[in-house]
């Protein structure tokens, strides 16, 4: 069943992508197109976790029981790669887009996601983008056991793939003369590095979260394990 979950979800996040990129949007045809929206990075990362998922069940398939030890080995570290990029990016990456998205909404939707998207962007897209990736995460997390990498590699990880972020935003700016996002051009400057630093520092936290949540789900599940245990054991 898991393994059929993730299909579609790859699938579906396949689609988003395909529709978000036939979108014709004057911001897609301005300097870095796409790739300078966290929201476009962030489906990116996705499809190609749950596409890396799906990879990882097809070779675990292939591999039982066949008792080769390369294919084993190359096994180990497609499952390697999987879990950590489900610690250092998809849960943390995917759960501050949703978050930071929505706050912003609610408090004044023309500072991220002005109205005149909507004769763009159908509701179900973006829904798709800014919605459905914390369940699809949350659900992934909750099915398979995840091994997260040590506290040091995967907080530098996340701490280089947000300053990097940060830097880019910049450069767009810096190239064309305009904020990627809307409210940034509403604020001073040391207030953008105020917000700059809190969102290093919230992704931080997210990844935190992740250790966190996935440790809780694994171990509570491990204890529940060993009480059903108990009285075959008696």
């Amino acid at each position: 069943m898991t393994k059929v979950l993730r299909v579609a979800i790859l699938l579906s996040y396949c689609s988003i992508l395909c529709n978000y990129k036939a979108i014709e949007m004057p911001s897609h045809q301005t300097y870095g197109g796409s790739w300078k929206f966290l929201t476009f990075i962030d489906l990116v990362i996705q499809a190609v976790f749950f596409g890396i998922c799906v990879l990882t069940d097809l070779s675990s398939l292939l591999t039982r029981g066949s008792g080769n030890q390369e294919q084993e080995r190359q096994l180990k570290k497609l499952i390697s790669l999987r879990d950590w990029m489900l610690a250092v990016l998809a849960f943390p990456v995917g759960v501050f887009v949703v978050a930071v998205f929505w706050i912003i909404y609610a408090y004044d939707r023309e500072m991220i996601y002005p109205k005149l998207l909507d004769n763009f962007i159908p509701g179900w897209l973006n829904h798709g983008m800014h919605t459905t990736v914390l369940p699809f995460i949350l659900i992934e997390m909750r099915t398979s056991h995840h091994k997260y990498p040590s506290r040091s590699s995967g907080l530098t990880a996340i701490c280089t793939f947000s300053v990097g972020y940060i830097l880019w935003v910049c450069w767009v700016h810096h190239v064309t003369g305009m904020w990627v996002y809307p409210f940034l051009e509403h604020i001073g400057p040391g207030a953008r590095i105020i917000f700059f630093g809190f969102t290093t520092i919230l992704m931080n936290f997210l990844y935190l979260l992740g250790e966190v949540l996935n440790n809780y789900i694994w171990d509570t599940q491990k204890s529940m394990e060993e009480e059903k245990e108990k009285p075959k054991l008696e």
